[in-house]
């Protein structure tokens, strides 16, 4: 029954790739909490770790079928993701040793807090229209790489809960900062997995049924992967049109929605 619901919540996962440029992170979190719930307080740092393994493995088959006129937005690019990297190990590495009930509720505080702020500050429902073409979307300044890719690792929530909103009050549509954020998560991503992959010691309540390697649950990652990746394919090729209002406000109701699991799981 567990892997039924791993693999229906990778479908949903695929979803989320594609349309909201997630990679599965946030999204993942909840479910590997309540499929591992046998590790008690430590489920949340081995959720946190397989998110990033599944981010890897997403946001690459996302960024790699994505139109390269889209990726062209992030020419120049080279630092930002470098510090997003950089940030994101330093992250994996305080989430190893941070408390698992830290780790949680800063989680629920983060993505809660963020769902007002895209509600109360201007920018992301109604984003700017550029007036001439000296006014197009703005790049993110690589300043913000090192603290975006280390509260994203740290939470395991991807960096698209912050560069979509980032790239959305920059003047770009939904349709490209979703598509934009999966590169700018897998550089957050393959940095966290490796961290949470490496060493040997893994929860001293792990039971036999949880398959770690390092931090990471390889069978949850595993279900998750089987049933996003097909999803992301066709999504990829065939995306669905949906209005950019309609489509902010459905990330944003996605946010609060994976919030309330969390408390719920607790």
């Amino acid at each position: 029954m567990t892997v039924l619901a791993l693999l229906g919540i990778g479908l949903l996962t695929g979803v989320t790739t594609v349309l909201f440029g997630f990679g599965g992170g946030f999204v993942a979190v909840p479910v590997v909490v309540w499929a591992d719930a046998s590790l008690g307080a430590d489920a949340m740092r081995v959720a946190t770790a397989t998110s990033a393994l599944v981010m890897v493995v997403n946001a690459g088959f996302a960024t790699a079928v994505t139109p390269r006129r889209v990726l062209a937005a992030l020419r120049g690019s080279g630092p930002l993701l470098l510090l997003l990297a950089a940030g994101a190990g330093a992250g994996a590495l305080a989430t190893r040793h941070a408390p698992p009930g830290l780790v949680r509720w800063a989680f629920v505080a983060y993505v809660a807090l963020t769902v007002v702020d895209l509600l109360l500050r201007p920018g992301f429902l109604r984003p700017r229209a550029p007036a001439t073409t000296r006014d197009a979307p703005r790049p993110l300044p690589a300043v913000v790489g090192a603290p975006v890719g280390a509260v994203a690792a740290f939470l395991g929530v991807g960096g698209s809960v912050m560069t979509v909103p980032a790239m959305r009050r920059a003047g770009h549509t939904m349709h490209v900062a979703t598509a934009l954020a999966n590169p700018l998560t897998l550089a957050i991503a393959l940095p966290a997995a490796v961290v949470f992959l490496g060493g040997a010691e893994g929860p001293a309540t792990a039971h036999t049924h949880v398959h770690l390697v390092g931090l990471v649950d390889l069978r949850a990652a595993a279900a998750l992967l089987l049933g996003a990746l097909p999803v992301i394919a066709v999504l990829r090729r065939r995306p669905p049109r949906v209005p950019d209002r309609t489509y902010a406000w459905a990330y944003i109701a996605l946010l609060g929605g994976v919030a309330v699991a969390m408390v719920l799981s607790a």
